[in-house]
């Protein structure tokens, strides 16, 4: 199993609905081990992970996703590429967009619904 960690940071924009991160995907992050053996591609799995701690780091939510809603991944995350990823946020809807892009290029996006507060003491 590996453990779950974040890209290293090279630049960030914060704003009061919004940040950019500038990120790097090193090519030895263990998350490229195996997938795929022919060409090294960042799973899914990783780019929505980061999305989701950087963006509940951010905004203050518990890590507790109710729903994902339009995910889509545009074109492939390969090592040693640097990526912008953007994150909005919706107090209302308490709801996350994410786009992982690098300039024209646009690798993956989708929206994180959470668990209402209300719902936090909700059994599971």
């Amino acid at each position: 199993m590996i453990k779950s960690s974040l890209p290293p940071i090279l630049t960030s924009q914060i704003g009061p609905d919004s940040i950019e991160l500038r990120l790097l995907v090193a090519a030895d992050l263990e998350y490229f081990n195996g997938h795929f053996p022919e060409q090294a591609v960042l799973p899914g799995v990783t780019q929505l992970d980061w999305a989701v701690r950087l963006g509940c780091e951010h905004f203050g939510y518990s890590a507790a996703v109710a729903n994902l809603e339009v995910l889509k991944f545009q074109q492939l995350i390969l090592p040693g590429q640097e990526v912008t990823l953007v994150i909005s946020h919706n107090a209302t809807k308490e709801k996350l967009t994410f786009a992982y892009s690098d300039g024209d290029h646009r690798y993956a996006s989708g929206r994180i619904s959470f668990a209402s507060k209300q719902d936090d003491g909700a059994a599971q």
